[in-house]
């Protein structure tokens, strides 16, 4: 694609709903893309949770996995694809990027299938054609791909976003940024731990020093390094300048290895 390395990078939660915020991000996107090809992968939850809650409509939960009716998927797919995935083009726009708003399903660039019959209409993605992000790239455009897919019958499915971005990540042989409200994992003097195996990690949930949402947090960057056989890392979208430490190669917010005994593991 390009001499310069890729790193694709997943946003959501209260992300998508501060404006300014996401504005500083994009500001320094536009920044970082003079050493990286950057695809942004986002979610939107809290979005979606409040147009569902607005028209009435609710929904169970299995496992931790949100049950999505079939008849819910236009209102879903409106709130991401539609006007999370264009406020951010817009904001996008404001920082002097050139985005073009995408969703797993364009180009083929993912693979969806249901994930499970009960679960109804939640897609698990596989990496697909990366011929549109390799065009994409070759301009130095922006992609910001929302996590809705479609299976090969074209039935829109709702994807979870760290998956998302996990398989884009895989698509592209890229680096991954997960981004959310936190500095990246704490130790239980609430100091930032840059580096973290499984082995620490285990250590740390069983001292119930990781719990709660950074638990989830933790897994998702754990199966993501594993899916990709390389560290994948847990930053804050709430200091976006500090994202210009990879300019540096420096390490930034919380790098999650994979385990060494990984076959597909690259240092």
């Amino acid at each position: 694609m390009s001499h310069r390395n890729i790193l694709v990078i997943k946003v959501g939660g209260a992300f998508m709903q501060a404006e300014d915020a996401a504005l500083a991000l994009l500001t320094t996107i536009s920044e970082l893309q003079r050493n990286f090809i950057v695809v942004l992968v986002h979610g939107g939850g809290a979005m979606v949770e409040e147009l569902l809650s607005a028209l009435n409509l609710s929904s169970q939960k299995i496992d931790g996995l949100r049950v999505t009716p079939k008849e819910h998927m236009p209102f879903i797919t409106g709130a991401l694809a539609g006007t999370a995935n264009k406020q951010l083009c817009g904001l996008a726009i404001r920082a002097g990027l050139s985005p073009v708003g995408l969703s797993l399903l364009d180009g083929k660039m993912c693979i969806a299938t249901v994930m499970r019959e009960e679960l109804g209409a939640v897609g698990s993605v596989e990496p697909g054609d990366a011929t549109l992000l390799k065009a994409l790239a070759a301009t130095h455009m922006l992609p910001i791909i929302s996590s809705i897919g479609a299976d090969s019958q074209g039935n829109l499915l709702n994807v979870n976003a760290d998956q998302a971005a996990t398989v884009i990540a895989q698509l592209l042989d890229a680096e991954l940024l997960l981004l959310s409200d936190v500095p990246g994992v704490l130790d239980a003097n609430k100091n930032l731990i840059q580096n973290l195996d499984t082995e620490q990690i285990e250590t740390l949930i069983t001292q119930n020093v990781i719990r709660d949402g950074m638990l989830v947090k933790v897994h998702a960057a754990l199966k993501a390094a594993n899916s990709l056989g390389r560290s994948v890392t847990i930053a804050s979208w709430k200091d976006a300048k500090n994202l210009l430490g990879l300019l540096q190669q420096q390490t930034i917010g919380s790098k999650i290895a994979p385990p060494i005994n990984t076959s597909s593991y690259k240092a």
